[in-house]
């Protein structure tokens, strides 16, 4: 029964019951409301405009009754009169208890508990029957938008105890009914295939897109159409016309079919251009940002962003809402066309006030310091725009919003807000691995990137394995000074069994230490570190194999070799790097270069220096940046400098030798397997025995050597070159929601150690014995390996975990190779 239904039957009601036959005024001696349940009394006669004692007629009465159906708790209302007494007799809404959904899937619970919020239907709240037809309808005419014709909505309201009801919403979707066809009616300068190719719908898919699918939705459509005409626009035809469309269903509500009739008209092109206007003394760079050469074709992309580039000039002088439009005038004779665009700044306005919301667990100082636009001062859209990049940068949100909003009553002021969507900052540091001979790996650590929301980094990091156990605890304040100067330090200890390491060779290290850094921004991309530190380094057990001989056995005990050798070493280092990445966390635009030095000390028992380069670049290949190409490229080199007590040149120790291979860098390849190999010597050896395992013991043989062997285990080298390619593709069967939290992409990894200081011509003329691996010349870095694959990123509230199938598609012989590996807490 509809609203005006009911209005017409309780007036009708009102107009045969005594009062309204009654043609006098009346006066009121009392007022009474029967049959209400949950409505108070007294809420019931605050809607009812009459008093006692009040001397009412029959449209005084009649206003009481709609003024009583406007409180919305009423179905059925009717007024009586009983002598001197008014009496209103009602009929309550039912409550709603429950509502239920049944049978939908294009449409999730959610957005249908949202499209019901708001037509006013919540449970708990009293239930206005005149308002389901209507939600039937919209519901049924959303179903025929996304092409399903057949399908069926039905809201069931089932009556329960106490005047309360459950809404069950039944949905019988059916099959979306598929494009049959698309037809293009009218074009003669480009082809069918070729317009086409631009829409999203479709009558065809190739045989290999087995996710894609024909199905007509009417958004889609109206997308296209636009798409359609801007393709002709941006390519000369400015009077192009889409004169109508038609869609057809077939009788069986299976099959559509669109046809487009267009208008092409001719092409034009571009005689002169104007600008008109107050320019704010910004003449000559406002008419060199609109010059477009004579006889150009007209494009109106270009046009379009010509007007968006002028608008951003002045955004950037405190104009927040400036208007610029193109104005063509077409002379149809010679199909040319003046562009005259006209420009009004606006008021020039200042920021009031910038805010922040979503950051519930980051504090708003950690937001606020990030600002480039302050308040109180002119507003400028690209600072805004700066201020946004860098919250993105902090890697503690999901996503970042700017708005900016006028100030009621003010024409020169505004208010910026930042909408932030928090993600996990903190990471549970663990590792799984599996490899053809390594087998099952574990690791673990904890790390707060966001501590306590105060945008300081802190870490205590307890963790073990079968080969390493290590204790740190260290913490970074990246605004230790108001202006932007960082300060961290760092304690540490751990201890490291190489021999039970994946694919190393064996040596025993104990290591602690403690370290301290600041570093310092230049400018918004640029920023320098410089550290200084000292740690204790002891090694034993080292295994006896060629390339650790002439570092090793300087600093050894002829009377104790067993005891193995303890080193002090103070170290500096110093950083750069170039950020322009869009985002901390899953960029998509932006480079990142990164440049680190590190030295010891000239007064340190041993002196070696590392260098490092690393370079990233995002290259967006879509509008919405979900197809981005990335290019990586890692470099490293380390060597000793100046000589021990015994004239001998120092060299890289060998545990700050580079080592290749795994998640981080050569996914495909068993960690720490890709470049040298160990060599063993061995003396005199003439024959092979029986039980000959290829691992000499004791320790190199040396220039006595006559015969070596080839371990397959690798020892690194003083090089190293790491690079790629990535094409990172949209995450498909993934909600829309779970966008900025994963990743997929397609790899290509190609990288190489070697080891600078190695003597090829020594031992290539050396018998290999036992179970050897080929000998190489590990000082040639053209040793290069490749891989392809395919690699998942989530963000999960765990920390970061990363999913790889990986292929070795260029190989030495003796590497490990991997197919799967997981990894949790990896760096993006």
């Amino acid at each position: 029964m509809t609203f005006k239904k009911l209005l017409v039957s309780a007036m009708v009601a009102a107009a045969v019951s005594p009062a309204a036959q009654a043609q006098d005024e009346f006066v009121v001696q009392d007022i009474e409301v029967k049959g209400l349940q949950r409505v108070a009394l007294g809420a019931a006669l605050t809607y009812i405009p009459v008093r006692v004692g009040d001397e009412v007629s029959e449209l005084q009465i009649r206003s009481a009754i709609k003024s009583l159906y406007s409180s919305t708790h009423f179905d059925y209302i009717e007024a009586v009169r009983d002598n001197g007494t008014l009496i209103f007799r009602v009929s309550e809404r039912p409550t709603i208890a429950q509502i239920t959904f049944e049978g939908n899937s294009d449409i999730k619970d959610e957005q249908l508990e949202q499209s019901l919020q708001d037509n006013n239907i919540v449970e708990g709240e009293p239930l206005d029957r005149t308002t389901i037809s209507g939600i039937e309808k919209g519901l049924e005419d959303f179903y025929q938008s996304v092409g399903k014709y057949n399908a069926d909505v039905d809201l069931e309201v089932i009556e329960l105890p106490r005047n309360r009801v459950e809404l069950r919403m039944n949905f019988e979707e059916g099959d979306a009914a598929e494009i049959a066809q698309i037809n293009i009616v009218g074009n003669k300068a480009f082809p069918d295939e070729l317009l086409l190719d631009t829409f999203e719908l479709s009558d065809d898919l190739p045989w290999w897109n087995i996710i894609g699918e024909k199905r007509y939705q009417k958004e889609q459509l109206s997308g296209d159409l636009e798409t359609l005409e801007s393709y002709y626009r941006d390519r000369g035809y400015l009077q192009f016309q889409i004169e109508s469309v038609q869609v057809s269903v077939t009788p069986d509500k299976a099959g559509v079919y669109i046809t487009i009739n267009v208008k092409e008209g001719e092409k034009y092109y571009v005689s002169e251009t104007d600008v008109i206007g107050d320019l704010k003394g910004h003449d000559d760079i406002v008419k060199r940002l609109t010059t477009i050469k004579e006889g150009a074709l007209y494009n109106a992309a270009q046009v379009t962003y010509i007007e968006d580039l002028v608008s951003r000039f002045f955004g950037g002088y405190g104009y927040a809402y400036p208007e610029v439009q193109a104005m063509p005038e077409r002379n149809d004779e010679d199909k040319t066309v003046k562009l005259t665009f006209s420009v009004n700044p606006g008021n020039r306005v200042y920021v009031r006030r910038i805010a922040f919301e979503g950051n519930s667990t980051t504090q708003d100082e950690v937001l606020r310091r990030e600002m480039r636009q302050l308040e109180g001062a002119w507003l400028s859209d690209n600072k805004v725009e700066q201020g946004k990049v860098r919250l993105e940068r902090l890697g503690f949100f999901e996503t970042v919003e700017s708005s900016t909003e006028k100030v009621d009553g003010e024409a020169d002021q505004v208010d910026v807000t930042y909408k932030v969507k928090e993600q996990p900052s903190g990471s549970f540091n663990a590792g799984i691995g599996y490899g053809d001979y390594s087998g099952l790996q574990l690791n673990a650590g904890v790390q707060q990137n966001n501590f306590l929301g105060t945008g300081n980094r802190a870490g205590i990091n307890i963790s073990t394995s079968r080969f390493q156990k290590n204790f740190s605890v260290s913490y970074t304040d990246p605004y230790f000074t108001t202006n932007g100067v960082s300060l961290s330090g760092q304690l540490f200890l751990s201890e490291f069994d190489a021999g039970r390491a994946e694919n190393l060779i064996r040596y025993n290290q104990r290591t602690y230490g403690v370290g301290t850094n600041i570093g310092f921004s230049v400018d918004e991309i640029n920023s320098f570190n410089f550290g200084v530190g000292y740690k204790r380094q002891e090694v034993t057990n080292v295994d006896g194999y060629e390339q650790i001989r002439k570092f090793y056995q300087a600093f050894l005990d002829p009377e104790s070799p067993d005891s193995g050798v303890g080193f002090d070493i103070y170290d500096f280092t110093a950083g750069w790097s170039r950020v322009t990445l869009n985002r901390g966390t899953f960029p998509s635009a932006g480079s990142s270069q990164r440049a680190s030095f590190e030295i010891s000390a000239p007064f340190s028992d041993i002196q070696y220096f590392r260098l490092g380069y690393d370079f990233k670049y995002y290259w967006p290949l879509s509008d919405d940046q979900q197809w981005t190409l990335l290019t990586r490229f890692n470099v490293g080199y380390g060597n000793g400098y100046g000589d021990d007590d015994f004239g001998n040149d120092y060299l890289l120790p060998f545990w700050e030798s580079f080592r290749v291979g795994g998640q981080g860098d050569l996914r495909g390849f068993e960690p720490n397997t890709v470049g040298p190999r160990a060599i063993y010597s061995y003396a005199d050896q003439v024959s092979t025995p029986p039980d000959w395992t290829g691992l000499p013991g004791g320790y190199p043989a040396g220039s006595n050597a006559e015969s070596i062997t080839v371990s397959r285990f690798a020892v690194g080298g003083n090089a190293k070159v790491v690079g790629g390619v990535e094409l990172i593709v949209p995450t498909p069967f993934i909600d829309e929601g779970m966008r900025n939290s994963v990743r997929t992409s397609v790899f290509v990894d190609v990288g190489t150690v070697w080891d600078t200081e190695f003597d090829y011509d020594k031992y290539k003329g050396l018998d290999l014995i036992g179970q050897s691996q080929p000998l190489s010349d590990y000082s040639d870095p053209g040793d290069f390996r490749v891989s392809a694959g395919v690699s998942v990123q989530w963000i999960s509230p765990m920390g970061p975990l990363t999913f790889s199938l990986g292929r070795a598609l260029k190989e030495v012989e003796g590497d490990e190779t991997q197919v799967f590996s997981f990894n949790i807490g990896t760096t993006f």
